[in-house]
């Protein structure tokens, strides 16, 4: 089994999903007291929201550059950024190093393709609904026409991961303000949801929602779990 690389505390409450998810999955498809080979670098989450307030785009990606190169140095086999906001510097990250990053959009990407969704509603922070890296990214894998919710309900989605989801406050209201976001798209056209923060599998599941739901978090997990495990299928296939 390769060792997964986690650049997490962004913010621990969805890095904890990350880990956890990590070892049921290894724990199902292995069985008995199977888990992950992993490591995690957990970063200090305010650092990064003031560095993502005042738009240092910069400093940022040196410092999570840093934490992917003392992964790797540790021993691990690819790297993850267990945050989507934070792959607006992906490319910057993956250049640091030399083992794989796994990226959290081509993953989602690819799942929306295999299940034929062309038209998916992403709820994510400001930053990743706002500005052109997510969508524009998801972009080069097929002719998506994704739709983000209009400036009103974009901040109240921000304002709910930052102020509640990233502070381990889960609210039902927040959850019907959400329902009532994903309703609105579904009438407009959509034809899925994104889960584009990793807190907000936190509030919403395939239970609480009228479209299809697409997890970036477990995506990624289920990613980095094929990874993972192909030297090792491969191997016992010889």
């Amino acid at each position: 089994m390769r060792c997964i690389g986690l650049i997490g505390g962004m913010s621990w409450e969805s890095t904890a999903v990350y880990y956890r998810h990590l070892n049921e999955t290894v724990r199902d498809r292995l069985g008995g007291l199977a888990s992950a080979d992993a490591m995690l670098r957990s970063v200090n989450f305010a650092d990064i929201v003031t560095l993502q307030k005042r738009g240092d785009w910069e400093e940022a990606a040196r410092v999570l550059s840093a934490a992917a190169q003392g992964l790797e140095r540790a021993g691990a086999d690819c790297v993850l950024i267990c945050t989507n906001t934070m792959h607006k510097i992906a490319d910057e990250i993956a250049a640091a190093v030399s083992v794989p990053l796994i990226h959290i959009v081509d993953v989602t990407a690819r799942a929306l393709i295999k299940a034929g969704k062309r038209r998916p509603l992403l709820l994510a922070t400001a930053y990743t609904m706002e500005q052109d890296f997510y969508l524009a990214r998801m972009r080069r894998f097929a002719p998506f026409e994704p739709m983000v919710p209009d400036a009103e309900d974009r901040a109240s989605v921000h304002a709910i991961i930052f102020d509640e989801l990233c502070q381990g406050k889960v609210e039902a209201c927040s959850r019907a303000t959400f329902q009532a976001i994903i309703e609105k798209a579904r009438a407009a056209g959509a034809d899925s949801v994104i889960l584009g923060c990793t807190e907000i599998c936190l509030l919403i599941d395939q239970q609480s929602s009228c479209l299809p739901v697409f997890d970036s978090t477990r995506l990624h997990v289920e990613a980095a779990i094929d990874f993972a495990l192909a030297a090792q299928a491969t191997s016992a296939a010889a």
